[in-house]
């Protein structure tokens, strides 16, 4: 595989933590979640941290996790859907990382994130789609995750990724 990394991004629901994990498997990748990596390092959930110390204090954990991942090569990473809004983790992630937007149509994303308890900030997503499209829309390789398997996204990513320079 590449030395360069992977990083999967997209909206909440897209499929990039499982998309991820496949793709890590198919290829012996190591696979890290930034959610995952927030957690481990600050031995709280997602929905503790936004509830104790807000939205902002998640951002810099991200910003942080993401900026040490940079450092490393040959990674799939799965990012939280509003990393990429940052412009130093976009341009971070952009430089030297294939970065791959996954997408879902509304219909798919609302039943893939339903009720879920542990995404902060699933109320009002079909506003914060709206608001962060455009970002999305930027991004040179896009994955429609609406109606394909999982293993047919990793199967269609992997190969990007080998082709990747």
């Amino acid at each position: 595989m590449s030395k360069q990394n992977l990083a999967l991004t997209g909206f909440m629901g897209t499929g990039k933590t499982t998309i991820g994990a496949r793709i890590a498997e198919k290829t012996g990748s190591r696979f890290i979640d930034t959610d995952q990596e927030i957690m481990r390092l600050t031995g709280r959930t997602i929905p503790e941290i936004f509830r104790q110390d807000g939205e902002a204090a998640f951002r810099n954990w991200e910003k942080q996790v993401i900026r040490s991942l940079s450092d490393q090569t040959g990674l799939v990473i799965a990012t939280g859907g509003g990393a990429i809004l940052d412009p130093e983790n976009r341009e971070r992630l952009l430089r030297g990382h294939l970065v791959v937007c996954l997408y879902a149509d509304p219909a798919v994303i609302e039943q893939r994130i339903g009720q879920d308890g542990s995404r902060p900030l699933a109320q009002g997503w079909r506003d914060r789609l709206a608001q962060r499209q455009a970002i999305y829309d930027q991004l040179p390789y896009q994955i429609d995750t609406s109606s394909k398997t999982p293993d047919e996204i990793a199967e269609e990513v992997i190969r990007l990724w080998q082709s990747y320079p």
